[in-house]
């Protein structure tokens, strides 16, 4: 098979065969990661302006689910919300593997009766330092009768990774005797067959300054690691930019003297 040349002037291009199937691959591959990672740079952008919004918006009424029976919880994602409404602690439960600091703890995830339905809603109250025996679940005090409360809607996220019995976890939970007071993730699908109430898709984390039976509540911007995204965005694009450097260098030579004749 005869070698694909082209000649300039002084210099030839004469790429070699593996060296071109290399960069045919190698640079749609590299560009197509660092999009990937712009990409996701782009989307924790955009929550965290909406998670920064949302301080200085106007709280809006929570949507129940009978008001509007087709909610877009996307739509709802970081927005201020006021909801009154009575605690019930029946079907509370705490969140574990939570950090404050370098100390270790649980969220309260207590469910909230809205008024004037039958409706309820979830609230992360915040954070409780665990016992020095974990096994040991903390007490927590719940104020009782109506109460509005003023927070940031949550959307769980749906993937969960756990290493615990799925099977018998979700029997016990079907069944308010055996209640499971601490749980590893927050499985809104698992919660939704355990209790014997409507509950919202949407969960509000309580905001900082209500004293509607709150606890350490140092959220966090979701969106992190922004830059990060970006360098590794921008590292994969030299790599594409230096494949086809590499493969130019490899392939281009100056022609000889005595060869021009």
């Amino acid at each position: 098979m005869k070698q694909l040349q082209f000649r300039m002037h002084d210099f030839v291009f004469k790429p070699s065969l593996v060296g071109s199937l290399l960069t045919i691959v190698c640079i749609p591959l590299f560009i197509h990661f660092g999009l990937w990672q712009f990409h996701k740079a782009q989307s924790k952008q955009r929550i965290h302006h909406a998670f920064n919004q949302a301080q200085t918006d106007q709280a809006l009424q929570f949507p129940t689910i009978q008001s509007n029976p087709s909610l877009n919880v996307e739509e709802w994602k970081y927005k201020k919300v006021v909801v009154t409404g009575e605690y019930d602690t029946k079907y509370q439960f705490l969140l574990d593997n939570q950090m404050e600091g370098n100390r270790a703890g649980f969220h309260v995830i207590t469910p909230l009766k809205i008024d004037g339905t039958s409706e309820y809603v979830l609230v992360n109250r915040g954070w409780i330092v665990a016992n020095n025996t974990h096994a040991d679940i903390p007490a927590v005090d719940t104020p009782s009768g109506p109460l509005t409360i003023e927070g940031q809607v949550w959307v769980p996220s749906k993937k969960i990774f756990t290493l615990e019995n799925k099977s018998q976890h979700e029997g016990n939970t079907l069944k308010s005797e055996s209640w499971q007071p601490v749980w590893q993730n927050m499985n809104m699908a698992q919660y939704k067959q355990a209790v014997p109430y409507q509950i919202s898709d949407l969960v509000i984390k309580l905001d900082q300054k209500s004293q509607a039976g709150g606890f350490i509540r140092n959220w966090q911007v979701p969106a992190e690691r922004i830059t990060t995204n970006l360098g590794y965005a921008y590292q994969w694009f030299g790599f594409a930019l230096a494949t086809l450097l590499i493969y130019l260098y490899m392939s281009i030579s100056r022609v000889r003297p005595e060869s021009r004749l």
